[in-house]
């Protein structure tokens, strides 16, 4: 049986994604790389938006992906678990930055000093360079299908038995678990691009592979959400408070007690309180779950489109620039995902989507069959 509820907590932590993104883009905290301040404000209070949602959101978005893999590897074998999650994640990024998205590489080169750059190298190299800018959010599944690499030869050695021995988990060992994390996001840090924590990511999809796969495990998170809730709005509120003003994203705000705390509590409790009451499905959380993942891929060209040429132009005011801003990242993801999932090779190498086998009439397929 599907379990709606990760469905559910996946398209809207992509949705949450996006506005941070937004809110990200016009940040009055000089993290580089972005437009950065336009309002003219010294605070921009609802900056606290960023403390409050980017210590989890990724974190909780590595812990379904560890889930999922367990409920796909129920019914596939290894083999198409590995083809699968090449073409679904590392052939968009990898392939996808040269034949499409080096366009976002374009526009993030205008919002960084590598425009300079550019203009005093020969072509093929500017090329290169928007490619490699080009990465973006997509620096998610990248790091995703070498985790999901790594579970293979896992599975080999551990044969089920760390499997078994997660839905024994119990209240106290939940709890427990937030010092491996704490652990874990202190090393296997790359420096500089700051968002490939192999560390931190790595331990929630293990934790979401070899723990909250178990059903018995997801049914104590629903009795203690209200609980986990309450921890996690605590924490959050902390966090935001030490930090705020400063570079939430690197160190030493990344690796500190309140960041990592908050991030495991806040992923757990959103785990629980969605499955305790996002376990449903209709028309149009149906829709939204089809299409998070062409809304992730293309959300950001949207948002860096209105902020190099509206933005940064000064021809609208804050509030418009902002409205524009949020309504782009839908519009041009949605827009963008329709056309390409329609053109053969793009839609393989820019969203993941392997080439439908035609359909095989019903007399043909009892045929073939009777035959073996």
């Amino acid at each position: 049986m599907r379990k709606h509820y990760l469905d559910n907590i996946k398209w809207i932590t992509v949705v949450i994604v996006v506005i941070y993104h937004v809110i990200y883009m016009y940040n009055a905290e000089g993290i580089p790389g972005v437009v950065g301040n336009i309002t003219g404000l010294e605070r921009q209070h609802y900056d606290v938006f960023q403390y409050m949602v980017y210590p989890w959101f990724m974190f909780l978005l590595f812990m379904i992906s560890g889930i999922s893999s367990r409920c796909y590897l129920e019914k596939h074998t290894e083999g198409e678990f590995f083809r699968s999650r090449t073409t679904k994640l590392l052939v968009p990024s990898t392939i996808g930055l040269f034949v499409f998205q080096f366009i976002q590489g374009y526009f993030n080169t205008r919002l960084s000093d590598a425009m300079y750059t550019m203009q005093s190298v020969p072509a093929p190299v500017a090329y290169l360079i928007m490619v490699a800018s080009g990465i973006g959010a997509l620096w998610y599944i990248q790091l995703l299908w070498v985790l999901c690499a790594l579970l293979i030869p896992i599975r080999k050695l551990d044969k089920d038995r760390l499997w078994n021995l997660g839905a024994k988990t119990n209240i106290i060992a939940i709890m427990i678990f937030s010092i491996p994390v704490f652990g874990a996001a202190q090393i296997l840090n790359t420096p500089v691009i700051v968002v490939y924590r192999f560390g931190y990511y790595g331990m929630a999809f293990l934790l979401g592979y070899f723990v909250f796969s178990h059903d018995e495990v997801i049914d104590i998170l629903k009795r203690w959400s209200p609980v986990f809730v309450l921890v996690a709005i605590s924490l959050g509120t902390s966090f935001s408070w030490r930090y705020f003003g400063q570079n939430y994203a690197d160190i030493p705000a990344n690796r500190s007690p309140l960041f990592i705390f908050f991030g495991y509590f806040a992923s757990i409790a959103a785990l629980g309180a969605g499955a305790k009451y996002l376990d449903y499905t209709n028309a149009f959380t149906s829709w939204m779950s089809r299409h998070s993942w062409g809304l992730y891929i293309f959300h950001y060209l949207g948002i860096s489109i209105v902020a190099v040429e509206v933005a940064q132009s000064n021809i609208l005011s804050p509030a418009l620039v902002y409205v524009l801003t949020l309504v782009s990242a839908f519009c041009t993801a949605y827009l963008l995902e329709a056309l390409i999932s329609r053109i053969p090779f793009f839609r393989w190498a820019v969203l993941g989507i392997k080439k439908k086998k035609p359909a095989v009439p019903a007399e043909q397929a009892a045929q073939t069959d009777s035959q073996n």
